[in-house]
């Protein structure tokens, strides 16, 4: 293992576009595990935008990350939800939906549930 790497999501090793334009994940592969910042487009739901790629009726990915713009509505499957913004951090169990508040894009970093995110079932 290097004893430093630095790396940018702007020249990111892997990018996933979503559906319809509606955003995409950058993702940095790392001795570590994979970190990803994902940009969701206003407009962008989970259930509209990654559920025709993902193949199950909610998110089954856990999301440990920090929201550094915009803001998210994130709804579990039991019906407990939040609003993230800003500066939040946030863990987030399998089986939600969410989906862009506002007219501004919400950049979320994840150090968790962005390996397989995005990624078409079967694949």
């Amino acid at each position: 293992m290097a004893a430093i790497v630095c790396k940018n999501f702007d020249s990111a090793d892997e990018t996933r576009p979503f559906e319809d334009g509606k955003g995409r994940l950058d993702l940095l592969h790392t001795d570590r595990g994979p970190v990803g910042r994902a940009v969701f487009e206003p407009g962008w739901q989970w259930t509209q935008h990654l559920k025709p790629i993902a193949g199950t009726d909610s998110c089954q990915a856990a999301h440990t990350g920090y929201v550094v713009s915009g803001r998210m509505k994130i709804v579990m499957d039991d019906g407990d939800s939040v609003e993230a913004g800003p500066g939040d951090f946030i863990t987030i169990a399998p089986g939600h939906d969410a989906w862009v508040l506002g007219d501004e894009a919400c950049v979320f970093l994840d150090w968790v549930g962005f390996g397989d995110y995005a990624v078409p079932a079967g694949s």
